[in-house]
């Protein structure tokens, strides 16, 4: 069975940062990722998002204000990985047609 894409990005934060004290599994999916939750930080976040971009070919704009509304929760970056990747399958589609 495919692995699902929460339990993907969480492998990829915790290897990514090498969280040793942190299994994948447990990072509650909807949990805050920065300060009270898991206490990551702005490094972080950039390490993340080259992570993110190597492995599902997504990226987030530099100062796009939206980008802390991504980066809240294993969830919401599932969902930004989702419409990224469904815009750019349907830019391809539109383009080959």
């Amino acid at each position: 069975m495919a692995e699902q894409l929460e339990d993907q990005i969480k492998r990829i934060i915790v290897d990514t940062l090498a969280l040793e004290d942190v299994a994948p599994e447990s990072i509650d999916t909807g949990a805050p990722l920065f300060g009270e939750g898991l206490g990551l930080d702005s490094i972080d976040a950039l390490e993340l998002a080259l992570a993110f971009h190597q492995h599902f070919g997504v990226r987030t704009e530099e100062n796009d204000p939206r980008n802390r509304e991504y980066y809240h929760s294993v969830a919401s970056l599932a969902e930004f990985v989702r419409t990224k990747q469904a815009a750019a399958s349907n830019s391809r589609s539109a383009g080959s047609a």
